[in-house]
């Protein structure tokens, strides 16, 4: 068993290798703007897991998919080679719904705001249907004649609410 610490470190190490990989060596015409955006390791250290955005369509992250699975076996030898473990974590590689999720939300945010904006401008020349302070003052008179009771004056009181002595 690995301490977390250095499972973590090594996931970062793993993340950094695959991007420069992706950046300068593997040439595959199918790899699309990528951006590798995180790698978790499991606590063994056999199995590491590279997430990653394409910027594009649909079909564009189909292909890098295809290019980074037939690309798998090269980005494995180079994460070996430079991480130095005795045994080389295969390599799974996952597309990170996040930012999609992201601007999903973002968008979301727009049109929630755009809603308020609405209702505020409905809202700007409307009155309240009553009176704009229903409640009844002490010393008032209410339309049937009956007078507000004066306000109630407490003492001191300690935590429990009973009056100080």
């Amino acid at each position: 068993m690995v301490d977390a610490a250095r499972a973590r470190k090594l996931a970062d190490r793993i993340q950094q290798v695959v991007a420069e990989m992706l950046e300068r060596r593997i040439k595959d015409p199918r790899l699309g703007f990528v951006t590798v955006t995180d790698a978790r390791i499991t606590a063994d250290l056999r199995d590491a897991t590279v997430f990653y955005t394409v910027f594009g369509s649909e079909a564009e992250r189909a292909d890098t998919a295809a290019a980074l699975e037939s690309a798998k076996g090269i980005i494995r030898a180079e994460v070996g080679r430079q991480t130095g473990v005795r045994h080389t974590p295969t390599l799974t590689f996952s597309h990170d719904p996040l930012p999609d999720s992201a601007r999903h939300l973002d968008e979301l945010l727009a049109e929630a705001r755009a809603r308020d904006e609405e209702i505020a401008k409905r809202a700007a020349g409307a009155v309240h249907a009553g009176d704009a302070d229903p409640y009844r003052k002490p010393g008032e008179e209410s339309p049937d004649g009956e007078e507000a009771p004066e306000e109630f004056e407490a003492g001191p009181a300690d935590r429990a609410g009973r009056s100080a002595q």
